[in-house]
């Protein structure tokens, strides 16, 4: 495993998370009225983008203060395999309603098995047979996208999307698999993979014979590309949606943020200068030079939770871009750790409030 650099807080930024930096400017933070700003916070972040190689954009929120942050937070970014979340409510949903079964079985055939991460390509098939629960946690505990794109044809990508934009979210979209995403990436738009298998493609693909700067013209194109974009505002209160139990039920959000909790990806992400005992629920997403990651930090000492979301593109250094947000992550962790009432305290200060009034 590669050694993450915490950059060292400047002495004035430290004080500043005892003392409280004074409110950011308007649209850009939000603090609570006598709970201080995000003043030195912003430049820390800043700072720690500066260092990411790319253009990348962070939301931040403390969920119980309400207090929150962005920086270039309202930009869209590829989501890449982040947008496995949107895809993670729209299936509760259709659980809720009854149009999908958890125990739902669903057998994989040669066309099941597609490129990117993942173990199910790795099955002989037929041969295999999961719960349609077992396919939402495979697409979301190890971003296996075979598991994805049935999980993603059995809800479909139209409903996906009308959900997203019924909880106010529409500038998240989904529009298309994750074969179909990375074929286009590679800037094979024009190749019909349907009907080839995985081993039928891989082979084609190997056979290719790539001219100079070809990937490298694919991939600008697939960065200007509105196609399965978010903006870091927009992914943060599909997050806080879910934590809230407004995405769905609140048991189906339950479950969700249950299965976001065992994510094993991006280690050297979000988590990766985080307390070992700190608790994340999130989901990473990576693709040529876009390195994401967006979640839920517990933190302890019940102060609260921290809704995070950074996403990025044309980044020239993966293990920079992952430095980057585990730095932003370690802020935002300090920062709120500092500067957050416990719930003891709010519910003190909230008692004081209601006594207060004449």
């Amino acid at each position: 495993m590669k050694t993450l650099t915490r950059a060292s807080l400047p002495l004035l930024f430290v004080l500043c998370l005892l003392l409280l930096a004074k409110a950011t400017a308007a649209g850009e933070g939000g603090p609570v009225a006598n709970k201080g700003g995000t003043a030195r916070l912003r430049l820390a972040v800043e700072e720690a983008i500066a260092g990411s190689s790319g253009d990348m954009g962070v939301a931040i929120k403390h969920l119980e203060s309400g207090e929150w942050l962005v920086v270039n937070g309202n930009r869209s970014y590829p989501m890449a395999s982040t947008y496995k979340v949107a895809i993670l409510v729209e299936f509760f949903n259709q659980v809720d309603e009854g149009k999908i079964r958890l125990d739902e079985m669903m057998s994989l055939g040669p066309l099941d098995l597609h490129l990117g991460s993942g173990q199910l390509k790795r099955f002989i098939v037929p041969g295999v047979s999961l719960s349609m629960e077992n396919l939402a946690f495979l697409m979301m505990r190890i971003s296996d996208n075979s598991a994805t794109d049935l999980v993603l044809e059995r809800v479909g990508i139209e409903n996906v999307n009308q959900r997203l934009t019924s909880l106010g979210v529409a500038e998240v979209v989904v529009n298309r698999s994750t074969q179909r995403l990375i074929m286009d990436h590679m800037g094979f738009q024009a190749w019909d993979v349907e009907g080839l298998t995985y081993e039928e493609l891989e082979k084609k693909l190997n056979d290719y014979q790539v001219e100079p700067g070809e990937l490298e013209m694919a991939a600008t194109r697939f960065e200007m590309d509105a196609q399965d974009t978010a903006t870091p505002a927009a992914m943060n209160l599909l997050l806080e949606k879910i934590f809230l139990g407004q995405a769905a039920s609140p048991e189906s959000c339950r479950r969700m943020v249950d299965i976001m909790l065992k994510c094993d990806t991006g280690a050297d992400r979000i988590r990766g200068l985080l307390p070992q005992s700190v608790e994340v629920a999130h989901k990473t997403g990576t693709i040529g030079g876009t390195v994401d990651d967006v979640g839920i930090i517990y933190l302890p000492q019940g102060r609260g939770h921290i809704i995070l979301s950074v996403l990025s593109k044309s980044c020239e250094d993966r293990d920079k871009a992952e430095n980057a947000i585990a730095n932003i992550a370690r802020y935002a962790y300090d920062y709120f750790l500092f500067t957050a009432p416990t719930a003891a305290e709010s519910a003190s200060e909230e008692a004081d409030s209601v006594l207060s009034v004449p």
